[in-house]
């Protein structure tokens, strides 16, 4: 099934084998495999929940930080900091500010990331205040549940940074 012409089937091969296995070393080169085809956001989110043991995509994840679509940026900036830590995080918070302010879609999954982050995010904090003064955040399309969601996962974020 990991070699399916069908990219769903070719995904969520290797995400079973990992739920079922977690063996980094048979599934990560398969999912590494797929960051170069239209199925690469599952693959970099598989890829983070595997954390360090996927390090050798760090290289591939850093130059997809570059690709033009906002999602692909925020995918590969997540994966790259559920798996390369505070070593990366500079560049993931820049390249998750920056996204959220080109398309307002990817905030709650940018402030999803974030928060995970804990102090090494402490530089968005100025970016997430101005957000929450705002009087709609996010992308309009997301509607009412998303942004209160956002709300109560930036407002955890603040207390938490202090």
């Amino acid at each position: 099934m990991t070699r399916a012409d069908d990219p769903d089937v070719r995904v969520a091969a290797p995400t079973a084998l990992w739920a079922a296995e977690g063996s980094p070393d048979e599934v990560v080169p398969l999912l590494e495999d797929l960051l170069d085809s239209f199925r690469h956001h599952e693959a970099a989110d598989v890829l983070g929940r595997i954390g360090p043991p996927a390090s050798r995509v760090l290289p591939r994840l850093r130059d997809m930080l570059t690709a033009g679509y906002e999602w692909t940026r925020v995918h590969a900036a997540t994966a790259l900091w559920d798996i390369g830590g505070p070593d990366e995080s500079p560049v993931v918070v820049r390249t998750l500010l920056d996204a959220w302010r080109k398309n307002g879609a990817t905030a709650n999954h940018a402030m999803a990331c974030l928060d995970r982050m804990g102090p090494a995010a402490a530089p968005a904090v100025p970016f997430v205040r101005a957000q929450l003064a705002l009087a709609r955040r996010g992308d309009w399309l997301l509607g009412v549940e998303k942004d209160e969601e956002l709300q109560r996962v930036a407002r955890a974020f603040l207390v938490r940074l202090g």
